[in-house]
């Protein structure tokens, strides 16, 4: 019966030690997934970040762009404006004046015509039968 009691025994501080590990394990697993869950916020407030910075650099670049288009603009009526030519043709449409002896000639829109050459309806049709 020797045997037994040393059974017993080793039974008992199995009991023990699986509740000391179990506490221990519990403890840890809770303290990870705390970690993970910090970590996974931490994680995910920097992605956000790094997509609003994403778009901001894409809307930078678009105004850029942009505001490169409108200086070659720009310099384009610059460069068209150094010229008698130009500068002629900017006094001419802004103040609408000619020179002497020129005579203004404006232009209107024909209007558009007023007849109507669709076809009747099938019901002005059947009437007209009667």
């Amino acid at each position: 019966m020797q045997g037994g009691a040393d059974l017993a025994w080793y039974t008992q501080g199995m009991v023990r030690a699986r509740r000391q590990l179990s506490f221990r394990t519990i403890a840890y697993a809770a303290l990870l997934t705390v970690g993970i869950i910090w970590f996974s916020y931490l994680l995910w407030g920097i992605l956000q970040k790094e997509e609003r910075a994403r778009a901001d650099v894409r809307d930078t670049k678009a105004q850029l762009a942009s505001l490169e288009s409108r200086e070659a603009t720009l310099n384009s009526d610059l460069d068209a404006l150094d010229t008698p030519r130009g500068k002629e043709a900017v006094i001419r449409d802004t103040l609408g004046v000619a020179r002497e002896g020129e005579g203004v000639i404006i232009v209107v829109p024909a209007s558009p015509a007023t007849t109507s050459t669709s076809s009747p309806s099938w019901w002005e049709d059947f009437w007209s039968w009667f």
